[in-house]
């Protein structure tokens, strides 16, 4: 199953995205894939072809300001969740997506989690994969570093930055040419590493917490948590206390997994992934 790249241009802003198309004839919604912080749409690479194998549209952007999708200056675009909420509704609209599955993961996942609150009508399942999702999580140390003033302009222009955070969270090497990918845009343009700094100094992360939250309370559609339990940066407190507190919650425990559960385990997120997505 191939993933084709695709590029659309809304509100005079580029958007870079993998898409896989369902094999056969399926009533199956389609799923929206978002990544995190350093991260891109590539992260879905694994899991993106077993979904359209069981007839599903998969659909994966990088973020604006991220991977190969366009980098605007801040005064064109503000970074903030309030900014990548308005544009993700005009990128739906434009893929003429009205209802769909949606799966988050990393700082940055949250936003999603925030479009759903805003949009209820449009997302009928959410999987949350290592997502800060309580007011209790804090930007870690590692990611606050690169917003310092000065310090932060400089260590968001390293590409090695993205190698270095990427294993950090997972806790286990990525293979080189996987890493070539995931670095070239900083190769490209001193634009990425901007936009990294933007989005690190806009995520306005106390206040989203405190809306996803209080907002899950009232979420009537089902919610797969799968959560790795050797994330360094957010711990596995905060999936037990969200699970408890949403009507229709499923926690699933990975062991030996970090932040980027994607990137390793592919397999054992498919596990539950698959079915899940299949409810409506």
């Amino acid at each position: 199953m191939a993933i084709i790249e695709k590029k659309i241009t809304v509100d005079k802003i580029e958007w870079f995205y993998r898409e896989a198309e369902p094999i056969g004839v399926s009533d199956l919604l389609p799923v929206v894939m978002l990544h995190g912080i350093v991260s891109q749409s590539y992260s879905w690479r694994n899991i993106m072809p077993a979904l359209a194998e069981q007839g599903t549209r998969v659909i994966a952007p990088d973020w604006i300001g991220y991977g190969f999708s366009a980098k605007p200056e801040k005064r064109d675009f503000a970074y903030t969740p309030d900014a990548y909420i308005t544009a993700l509704e005009g990128f739906f609209k434009a893929l003429e997506l009205e209802r769909f599955s949606l799966v988050v993961q990393g700082f940055l996942g949250s936003v999603g989690l925030q479009y759903a609150l805003r949009h209820p009508e449009q997302v009928v399942n959410i999987s949350i994969l290592n997502t800060p999702i309580s007011t209790t999580a804090k930007l870690p140390w590692k990611i606050q570093q690169m917003g310092l003033p000065f310090a932060g302009d400089m260590m968001t222009q390293d590409p090695l930055l993205v190698d270095r955070t990427l294993e950090g969270g997972c806790r286990y090497v990525i293979p080189d040419q996987d890493l070539d990918i995931y670095r070239k845009p900083y190769l490209k343009s001193s634009s990425a590493g901007r936009g990294l700094l933007a989005t690190i100094r806009n995520l306005q992360l106390d206040k989203a917490m405190s809306e996803i939250e209080s907002g899950f309370k009232e979420w009537k559609q089902p919610v797969l948590i799968q959560w790795g339990l050797i994330d360094p940066w957010l711990n596995i407190d905060m999936a037990e206390q969200f699970s408890k507190a949403i009507p229709d919650g499923e926690l699933v425990k990975l062991h030996n997994v970090g932040h980027y559960p994607q990137e390793h385990y592919h397999e054992t997120i498919l596990l539950d992934l698959l079915p899940f997505v299949r409810r409506v």
